[in-house]
């Protein structure tokens, strides 16, 4: 008489190390992608819409656009009257496979977003320039996109040689104000950003 079979249960880790659930589990493979990315990218409350460069007018540009879903111990501290600093950063690397990638050139910008409790705007301050909004989704749309940010002069490209472009978005704690920069949440909350790279073709 045959034995009756027992089902199994599956073993957690190799189900964690099956190549089809590791995207799920971290997030996907990295994106190495062609001259434009517009695909969801979320991470901490950073969602990258599009990244795209060009070459225009001699120059090497990169055009970006993120969404912002601030977490609620930074909208508060916002409304409280504290500013925020937003930087997005981007390096032109040239690859070598005979050393250490060469960088080419490295850009960056910054927006300062505080409230104005007795007006009640919101003030976004960019290359020290000021500009006030009516509310925070304006203002965070002000911070959240680039268009026509030259990295380097098409002349420095060599032609026999491939690159690419490591950008980044991120809340700049380092920026917060002394006193102020414990007690206003979990570092979960104040811990975004993200992060791509992008070839350059």
């Amino acid at each position: 008489m045959p034995r009756p079979t027992v089902p199994t249960r599956p073993d957690p880790h190799k189900r964690a190390c099956d190549p089809r659930r590791r995207g799920l589990l971290f997030g996907g493979p990295a994106l190495l992608m062609g001259p434009a990315l517009s695909l969801p990218a979320a991470a901490q409350g950073v969602e990258l819409a599009t990244l795209a460069t060009s070459v225009n007018d001699g120059e090497v540009q990169l055009e970006f656009a993120v969404r912002l879903d601030l977490p609620r111990g930074v909208e508060d501290a916002l409304q409280r009257g504290v500013p925020v600093y937003f930087v997005a950063e981007a390096q032109l690397m040239r690859n070598r496979w005979y050393w250490l990638d060469e960088r080419v050139a490295r850009v960056s910008r910054q927006w300062r977003i505080a409230y104005q409790p007795l007006t009640g705007a919101w003030r976004v301050g960019f290359a020290g320039f000021n500009q006030t909004f009516p509310s925070l989704a304006e203002s965070l749309a002000a911070v959240s996109r680039g268009a026509g940010w030259k990295l380097a002069e098409a002349a420095q490209l060599e032609p026999r040689s491939s690159y690419r472009v490591e950008f980044s978005y991120r809340l700049d704690t380092t920026q917060l104000p002394g006193p102020l920069q414990f007690g206003l949440g979990g570092p979960g909350e104040w811990a975004l950003g993200v992060e791509r790279s992008l070839r350059l073709e």
